[in-house]
């Protein structure tokens, strides 16, 4: 069954995906990052590039020819074939295809409507039985 970890109370949601990014890659997985905006995303690439001083990390589309063989995966579809990891949910809502991954990871900022779809999302893993466990990145401040 997937594990699914939240972690609450983040400055900035992209930030901190970033560092999740980051963190898998270090750990070997490969991650998929699923959002509901473009420009969203694009950010978050522009982040992933300049990770270190030295690199970036690697990522693409899930259409890219290369997505089978790259670490973190981007993208907007509401589905996913490809390898099940990790999955980066930075959508409203649960991702439709969540189940199929090792691992879901879901940020929620300080942002009054951020929490509440994070609630509403809390409440639909949790009314399926899911493992659910949380983080606290208020000491983060």
């Amino acid at each position: 069954m997937t594990e699914i970890l939240f972690y609450t109370d983040a400055a900035d949601r992209l930030e901190v995906a970033a560092r999740l990014c980051g963190k898998a890659y270090s750990q070997g997985r490969k991650l998929r990052v699923y959002a509901a905006e473009a420009a969203l995303l694009e950010r978050l690439d522009g982040m992933l590039w300049q990770m270190s001083p030295t690199g970036f990390l690697p990522h693409c589309s899930l259409r890219d020819p290369w997505a089978a063989e790259t670490p973190v995966v981007l993208d907007l579809a509401p589905e996913h074939q490809g390898p099940a990891d990790v999955l980066l949910n930075l959508h409203a809502e649960p991702p439709p295809f969540f189940g199929r991954f090792e691992r879901l990871l879901e940020i929620v900022s300080r942002d009054g409507g951020d929490r509440e779809a994070a609630r509403e999302r809390f409440r639909f893993y949790r009314a399926r039985g899911y493992a659910l466990q949380t983080h606290s990145l208020a000491e983060d401040r």
